[in-house]
Parts: structure tokens; C-alpha cells; sequence
């Protein structure tokens, strides 16, 4: 169940930075509440997850969730470059999520 909690913070992480840009600086009332409400969501959902998994392991993995994501949709959505070098690091976060999956103990 922790890892499912996890894995919810990360997608409302990907969803929070994305939702950072339409405050225009926190001057627009209703992007900033819904800014404000996923960074609660996903902060409280981390804390969830936390009560089992270790705070790194966790906090580790909730930062890598919401970096490949918040990458993957500049690349799809705002048209960011694809470089070697960004492909190159997204794997490596990838990996590194990957590999405290497996060997954290639960």
C-alpha cells in the first residue's frame, strides 16, 4: 500500500509542476489555489507512504516520479528538446527509482 500511495504522490507531483506556470507568478486566483491544493495532495500522500518506507527511499522516489514526468510532458506538450544528454539522465532516474523499488526493505 505504501508504494501505491508513492507512486500517487509522484503522478500529483507531475500534475503540481505542471500546474506551477498558469499562476503567472501566483497573480491568478484559481491557478494558484489549484497550485497550492496539489502540492498539499502530493506532500500529504508522500507523508502517507512514509509511515512504512524509509524517508529516503521514499522521498528519493517521489522527486524521480515527479522529474521524468514533468520532463516527458515539456517534451510532448511545451515542445522541449530531446537531447542525448536528457534522454541519457531520464534513464538514469528511471533506473535509479527502479533500483530503490527493489532493494528497499519493506
Amino acid at each position: 500500500m505504501a508504494w501505491l500511495l508513492l507512486g500517487l504522490a509522484g503522478l500529483v507531483e507531475i500534475a503540481w509542476s505542471q500546474s506551477i506556470k498558469p499562476t503567472q507568478n501566483f497573480s491568478r486566483p484559481l491557478p494558484t489555489l489549484l497550485c497550492f491544493v496539489l502540492a498539499a495532495v502530493a506532500v500529504y500522500l508522500l507523508s502517507r507512504s512514509m509511515q512504512t518506507l524509509p524517508v529516503g527511499t521514499a522521498y528519493a522516489v517521489f522527486t524521480g516520479i515527479g522529474a521524468v514526468g514533468a520532463i516527458a510532458l515539456g517534451v510532448v506538450i511545451h515542445k522541449d528538446p530531446v537531447t542525448v544528454g536528457r534522454a541519457m539522465a531520464l534513464s538514469l532516474i528511471v533506473g535509479g527509482i527502479v533500483l530503490a523499488r527493489v532493494t528497499a526493505p519493506e
